[in-house]
């Protein structure tokens, strides 16, 4: 009787640290085969860049970038019902107190916001939510290991100096074409 107590309570501690609140990471998951969505994973690789010309400052920001994750709504005519509900889930998501908004510009309808997961010197991920209302949205989640602003901004800079991998990017230049 005793281990039955025991389980009983394991059992219930386990289904009690279980979270059902949505979360950008489940709802990547959840739309990564929607018809209406384009997710995309980008690696480091795609920067192609000469890290022998990097200096350590540029190398170090480069080393805490893990991947970026990118979900982009496509709208159209038949799925404007539907691009509504899906930025609301979005908007819903990055209001939880742990996506910290950084900035944000435009209006509720048509915009982008920056927001970050972490303390100020330990970002684990920098999420870009772009929305407009003739086009569609894009979430963008860029993941790293103890990220800071300082390295996001020398990031940039590597960005601009670099050789951009399209072929990574292929699927997202498509879908704007349509």
């Amino acid at each position: 009787m005793k281990r039955i107590y025991i389980i009983a309570i394991i059992c219930s501690l386990f289904l009690t640290g279980c979270h059902n609140e949505p979360t950008l990471q489940k709802y990547f998951v959840e739309n990564t085969e929607n018809k209406n969505f384009i997710a995309l994973d980008v690696s480091p690789s795609i920067l192609n860049v000469d890290k022998t010309k990097l200096s350590a400052e540029e190398n170090e920001a480069l080393k805490s970038f893990d991947k970026m994750n990118i979900l982009a709504f496509k709208l159209n005519d038949s799925n404007r019902a539907q691009f509504d509900t899906e930025r609301a889930k979005v908007v819903t998501i990055l209001k939880d107190e742990k996506y910290q908004q950084l900035m944000k510009f435009g209006n509720g309808k048509e915009g982008a916001s920056v927001s970050f997961v972490g303390d100020d010197e330990h970002i684990e991920e920098f999420v870009l939510f772009a929305n407009q209302k003739e086009n569609g949205f894009a979430v963008v989640r860029i993941l790293g290991k103890d990220m800071n602003p300082t390295g996001i901004m020398t990031m940039m800079s590597v960005l601009k100096s670099s050789n951009l991998d399209m072929e990574q990017l292929k699927p997202i230049v498509e879908m704007l074409k349509k």
